[in-house]
């Protein structure tokens, strides 16, 4: 995946609730048979993200969620798109990573992001003592380097499991301090272009043009975010995308961002600046039927030259979900 691009095909999963669910359980579950469909279609990897104090994401605990998703799958990576760095002492996720590398060796990816993944309130209420901020990003990110790599001498903390595990770092980023930073270390750049297109071709050139080969990465490495609705028409996967012009709305707005059915239509529901913002957010978005699907990729790609892709595909039924990935790997093979 993909043969007819000739890049990698991903999928970062929001573990999501809906408006109908009885507690968690629900998303949990449907997060890991979309993992296990996506990897019996070939795709590359499968990510789940930090969230926190919001009652329509469940990927909070995320080390946890990818043991869960790893033991239910064979083949497919596994992995955080990401894990907030700041939030957590780097000792901590040496060992929560060390253990999943341990336990499902050579599928285990780690992504990194500098924000809180919440609002101000909820990151002091988890850190308590800890000082983390961004500014410490780059430091954090050192000392976790040096946990997750071969022992030194006279080194006094190890992280075990962790030491010598090598497990894959990516840095996150919708600005341009990640791409920077990621450049400087010779690590796989993520842009979060899923939700924060506006700089997203500024921070590909950020990235490229700064770029440092390294022990793990001798050239750059881009990865997109790219929001999906794929279904049998245009008409019926713009209708099928106002669960997510509805949710996304609920975020604008500060309401519970539950997943709700579509509509037939989304006037009245949306001020003309709401609907202007929900487009902003969903600039990268692909939308649409077979044909248009395969043209905004093409272009896409055309356009960025990126290395790998990852979808997020945020559909009220779950089987109109699967369908949509089933969508994307048939234009992509």
């Amino acid at each position: 995946m993909s043969a007819q691009y000739g890049v990698a095909f991903s999928v970062l999963d929001l573990a999501s609730r809906k408006d109908v669910d009885n507690g968690p359980a629900p998303a949990l579950k449907r997060s890991l048979a979309l993992a296990q469909h996506v990897e019996q279609l070939g795709f590359t990897r499968f990510w789940v993200a930090e969230h926190h104090n919001m009652d329509a994401i469940v990927s909070s605990a995320t080390a946890v969620l990818i043991g869960y998703l790893a033991s239910g799958t064979e083949r497919i990576r596994v992995g955080a798109g990401g894990v907030m760095l700041p939030n957590h002492a780097p000792l901590v996720i040496a060992e929560q990573f060390g253990t999943l590398e341990a336990l499902y060796p050579g599928r285990i990816d780690l992504g990194l992001g500098r924000a809180p993944g919440t609002d101000s309130v909820t990151a002091r209420a988890l850190r308590k003592g800890r000082i983390g901020s961004a500014e410490d990003f780059p430091s954090d990110l050192a000392e976790l380097e040096r946990y997750l790599g071969a022992r030194r001498e006279g080194q006094k903390v190890i992280a075990m499991p962790g030491v010598n595990s090598q497990v894959p770092l990516w840095l996150l980023g919708s600005s341009l301090f990640s791409a920077q930073l990621a450049a400087e270390k010779g690590l796989p750049y993520s842009f979060a272009s899923h939700f924060a297109p506006r700089m997203m071709m500024q921070a590909i050139e950020v990235y490229r043009r700064n770029f440092k080969p390294s022990a793990v990465l001798d050239k750059p490495y881009v990865m997109l975010g790219i929001p999906l609705v794929a279904a049998e028409s245009d008409t019926r996967a713009e209708f099928l995308a106002t669960t997510t012009y509805q949710r996304i709305l609920a975020l604008i707005r500060g309401q519970n961002m539950l997943m709700r059915p579509p509509v037939e239509s989304m006037d009245g529901l949306w001020q003309p600046y709401e609907e202007q913002a929900v487009h902003d957010f969903l600039g990268m978005a692909v939308i649409g039927g077979p044909d248009t699907v395969q043209q905004k990729i093409s272009s896409l790609l055309q356009r960025t030259q990126a290395d790998e892709l990852i979808f997020t595909c945020d559909v009220y039924e779950h089987a109109d979900r699967l369908r949509a990935f089933d969508i994307l790997a048939s234009v992509a093979s």
